[in-house]
């Protein structure tokens, strides 16, 4: 099997375990409310997509998405997810967190090296 189909494989995976992770937050713990486990999804998704950033910045292939790219993804991910699970706490820290994303874009853009 090829490396990228190693690493759809692997982030087939990873989706399996968050979903896992979050119905087990949900039904026996009660830790969290039925609602909020889409957010909780795409939050846990989006550090998966950065650690996959790293790893793609290790081993660029030619014609393949950037690291840089996936890293924004990943963090474009967290930001919708923790904004939509922290809305049912108040939405100034939902304000707070999309207002932070792009910042950390901005800065992890300024200072990327090619």
């Amino acid at each position: 099997m090829s490396e990228d189909g190693n690493r759809g494989l692997l982030s087939i995976g990873i989706f399996l375990i968050i979903m896992v992770i979050s119905i087990i937050l949900y039904e026996p713990l009660h830790l969290i409310d039925w609602h909020l486990i889409l957010p909780l999804i795409l939050a846990l998704y989006g550090c998966w997509t950065i650690g996959l950033a790293g790893i793609r910045a290790s081993n660029p292939h030619k014609y393949e998405r950037g690291p840089f790219s996936t890293f924004a993804l990943g963090l474009i991910l967290i930001a919708v997810g923790g904004a939509w699970f922290v809305s049912s706490v108040s939405w100034i820290y939902s304000l707070v967190i999309i207002l932070v994303a792009p910042a950390v874009l901005a800065i992890a853009a300024a200072l990327k090296r090619k």
